[in-house]
């Protein structure tokens, strides 16, 4: 396929792809969220519709609060990927690298992505900033295989626009975010059930991690940030999945803008997580020290010590929020 005809009409290049191969590796980004989860499964439902074979791998586990999904126990945790796969559907993958998965690299990659930071980095690219999850751009391309959207599919999907947008808050959302959502309520989604199994299943352990980053809670004008240390996650029980959230704390307090989380990790690298209102691209920041993600949210891993960290982000986002944020004298 060459790339210029793919650019037009990406739409149509993949299925040209699907349609003619007969095996797919279907993979997301390492700790991978509703959006990932969601849109993996539905994308191996489609497959399975159009008669394909569809293996789902991530390089870490399903968190718990997703697991309930239909056919999440079709997803398999692996570090390394190898078979006979005629193309890897990337999803919601900014570099092939975010996937954490060796092996790859020697396929022919499809990359569907929403990222503000997304890159061309696939044999075959579909990135579009403008849908609110990588799960909106799975149902398009159902739509467009003449594929039926099952109740299954539907709550996979729907499930990815309420992740991704932050339970519809974020500055993505628009009124055709919600003509999809409407779409498939009707094909069998339930979102008051999807909505109380991604809010209200926290585990005692993340409610105890909360309580240590409330700990730590700090506030500068519109600037809000949080952390916590290994011994925190260890005195707790915590896992990876319980800290997903968190950094909602900070940019959820009236007249904070912008909220940055920082975790540390075993081996001392920390991992940072960054939530904005909307007047601040967190994304820009997040690319500049080496990670991405949206205009609204993003992430990075900084080199420690902690408060090493801390310090190199709040410059950043002192920076940024001063720009966003004119003082009028």
């Amino acid at each position: 396929m060459e790339e210029d005809q793919a650019s037009a009409d990406p739409v149509a290049a993949i299925l040209a792809v699907l349609r003619k191969g007969e095996r797919f590796l279907v993979c997301s980004h390492s700790r991978p969220d509703g959006d990932a989860v969601g849109s993996m499964l539905a994308m191996g439902m489609l497959l399975e519709q159009l008669g394909k074979r569809a293996d789902l791998v991530t390089a870490d586990r399903v968190p718990t609060i997703y697991r309930g999904l239909p056919g999440a126990e079709s997803i398999r945790h692996a570090l390394r990927v190898h078979g006979p796969y005629d193309a890897v559907i990337l999803l919601e993958c900014d570099g092939v690298e975010r996937a954490q998965l060796r092996g790859l690299e020697r396929f022919y990659l499809v990359n569907i992505d929403h990222h503000l930071t997304g890159r061309a980095y696939g044999q075959l690219n579909w990135i579009d900033h403008g849908a609110v999850s990588v799960g909106e751009l799975v149902h398009r391309l159902a739509k467009a295989a003449d594929a039926t959207v099952t109740a299954e599919m539907a709550t996979c999907l729907y499930t990815t626009l309420l992740t991704d947008t932050g339970g519809f808050t974020y500055g993505s959302v628009k009124e055709s975010t919600f003509e999809v959502a409407r779409e498939l309520v009707l094909a069998g989604a339930d979102p008051v059930g999807i909505a109380r199994d991604v809010f209200y299943s926290a585990t005692t352990s993340k409610v105890m991690l909360l309580g240590a980053a409330l700990n730590n809670l700090k506030r500068e004008g519109r600037l809000a940030w949080l952390w916590i240390t290994h011994q925190d996650m260890v005195r707790t029980c915590a896992v990876e999945e319980d800290c997903e959230g968190i950094v909602n704390l900070g940019v959820g307090i009236a007249g904070v803008e912008v909220a940055v989380f920082l975790r540390e990790l075993p081996e001392k690298h920390i991992r940072v997580s960054l939530r904005s209102k909307g007047k601040v691209n967190v994304a820009v920041i997040a690319e500049r020290l080496g990670g991405g993600g949206h205009g609204n949210a993003a992430g990075c891993t900084l080199e420690g010590p902690l408060g090493h960290a801390l310090e190199e982000i709040l410059g950043e986002l002192r920076l940024a929020v001063a720009v966003a944020f004119p003082v009028v004298v």
